[in-house]
């Protein structure tokens, strides 16, 4: 049985409109006109945080629907999605076992989450990704990277080959983390076509010290960012 899963605290994480956790990443702007091009209008936010991603592809004029483990980042998103008078179906759940019918969507996004299991659970969410997902669509996902410091460098527990539980004081406070390495990614995703998987460096090292915040977020992860679609 895989590790149960536990959210993140965002209670302590600011949540003004210029706070990080509130800025869509780059990437989505060229996933936004990749889907829209393949005319995918149901899109899944999986893990939406505060719902930064959610909220950009609602704008864009996607059929959107946002779970995260946690209340309160869904009472946020709730409350931002009003606000803004869009309409994004909304569902606090686990990634273990999505509360969407099998092949509810033509693409999804898992950015920055998935990674908060183990070894056994990374299999059962690919398995959930290929259950609710429609035969073509698509998923952009990042994984953790065990050329990382919390892998490579840390002391932290080891819950199996994978997986470590992250020792830092602040919102992912022992929650597991599992790293990968690229023959791994292809066999989790085997049932999947893997268009492409990018290997990069998040944040940057200054002077030799890899700095965190006052939130105990890495300031020098290493992830991988992986486009799949659904044979």
């Amino acid at each position: 049985m895989s590790i149960e899963s536990k959210a993140w605290d965002w209670s302590i994480v600011p949540q003004d409109d210029d706070d990080y956790w509130m800025r869509p990443a780059d990437e989505m702007f060229g996933l936004i006109n990749r889907w829209k091009s393949q005319n995918k209008k149901d899109f899944l936010d999986l893990g939406t945080g505060l719902g930064r991603h959610a909220l950009l592809f609602a704008k864009a004029g996607f059929n959107v629907a946002a779970m995260d483990l946690s209340p309160i980042s869904v009472a946020k998103l709730n409350e931002l999605s009003g606000k803004n008078s869009l309409q994004i179906e909304t569902a606090v759940g686990d990634m273990l076992d999505l509360p969407f019918a099998d092949g509810s969507f033509g693409c999804l996004l898992a950015f920055h989450v998935i990674s908060h299991t183990d070894t056994e659970g990374m299999y059962r969410v690919a398995n959930e990704l290929y259950r609710v997902l429609r035969a073509g669509g698509e998923f952009y996902l990042t994984l953790g990277d065990k050329r990382t410091w919390g892998w490579a460098e840390t002391d932290w527990p080891k819950t199996d080959e994978n997986t470590k539980l992250r020792m830092e004081e602040g919102p992912e406070y022992k929650i597991p983390h599992f790293y990968a390495d690229y023959d791994l990614i292809f066999d989790i995703f085997k049932d999947f076509e893997i268009i492409s998987v990018t290997e990069k460096q998040d944040h940057t090292i200054k002077d030799g010290y890899r700095n965190t915040d006052k939130y105990g977020l890495s300031q020098s992860g290493w992830h991988w960012y992986v486009l799949g679609r659904k044979k």
